[in-house]
């Protein structure tokens, strides 16, 4: 992955029995990068962000976050890191304010250095207006941004979020990727987990996990081309010139694989090592080898949805072959 690595996990493995825990985890954060975890619900993205932490310790392999075992951590190590967790865990009965003033002074912040910090994060955030609310009377998205505003009073350099988008709506959570971003640009590393797997488009790194273990870590472009064995280029032409056309660009060099689309009789996917490069190449093949019209012909991206099923079920077939 190339920069520093702020995380380092070797083969940790921690079981809780009948098959729940995480197993075998091996791999790297860079500083300055957002890496986004995904999978299933129980996978095991929360007990891979609390092993991290230092809340749990691994039975096997080694865990040195910020150049430290987590569970040794000192004070000065902690304040380094910042944590959102899953549920909303600050004060209802607090204003916004309290809330974020008490946090600041767990952190040891003094009170002449903690006013331009919270006006500017309110900012961020867009809470300005909701600076003496309840925190029972914020909605489930406001709760979140302030769980983020009291992560990141204290500027950390290293923040975990786990799940920070689950329940809230699409814009609600593309602003949050914003204020990911803008962290990542201003040098700090994030390690984010997430069930949306559309969201692996906002990552520097993506890590896929199913039952415990980590089947892929990527960049999100590598997780298509990882999917689907190289890229993809889609060739709509009539109907009834597909059989013909399978059949030769199945013999094509430069073709890994021909698939009809499902529900499309006249759309076929074509596999190749790059689509770009291969194109013209295809078009000659078709047009020149058999006298057939191309009506487009265009590289092919599948959704992060469907590049995750693939994944997916690419991982079972091979835990199924033993």
């Amino acid at each position: 992955m190339g920069a520093t690595p702020v995380i380092e996990a070797d083969g940790v493995e921690l079981s809780f029995g009948g098959g729940a825990g995480v197993f075998d985890l091996t791999y790297q954060v860079p500083a300055g990068t957002i890496v986004g975890m995904i999978g299933p619900s129980g996978c095991g993205k929360t007990t891979t962000v609390r092993l991290m932490l230092g809340l749990h310790a691994p039975q096997r392999g080694t865990m040195r976050v910020l150049g430290r075992n987590p569970t040794a951590f000192r004070a000065a190590e902690r304040e380094r890191i910042g944590y959102i967790p899953q549920q909303f865990v600050l004060y209802p009965n607090l204003t916004v304010a309290e809330n974020i003033h008490f946090l600041a002074a767990m952190y040891g912040m003094p009170d002449w250095a903690r006013e331009q910090r919270i006006t500017r994060l309110l900012e961020f955030v867009d809470m300005t207006d909701a600076y003496q609310r309840l925190g029972s009377q914020l909605s489930g998205g406001m709760q979140r941004r302030l769980m983020l505003v009291g992560a990141l009073m204290h500027e950390p350099e290293l923040l975990f979020a786990d799940e920070p988008t689950a329940g809230i709506d699409p814009v609600l959570r593309g602003r949050f990727w914003e204020y990911f971003r803008e962290l990542r640009d201003q040098g700090r590393t994030l390690f984010v987990t997430t069930q949306y797997v559309g969201e692996a488009s906002y990552c520097d790194y993506v890590a896929v996990m199913r039952k415990g273990r980590l089947i892929a870590v990527d960049t999100p472009e590598g997780l298509r081309r990882r999917a689907l064995g190289g890229e993809a280029i889609a060739v709509t032409i009539d109907a009834a010139h597909v059989p013909p056309a399978v059949e030769l660009l199945k013999r094509h060099p430069s073709v890994r694989a021909v698939r009809v689309v499902e529900g499309r009789d006249d759309l076929l996917h074509v596999f190749v090592d790059e689509a770009a490069p291969r194109l013209p190449a295809i078009l000659n093949a078709l047009e020149y080898g058999l006298d057939i019209i191309v009506h487009r012909a265009q590289e092919h991206k599948p959704s992060y949805d469907d590049v995750f099923i693939t994944l997916m079920e690419q991982d079972e077939a091979r835990t199924a072959a033993g």
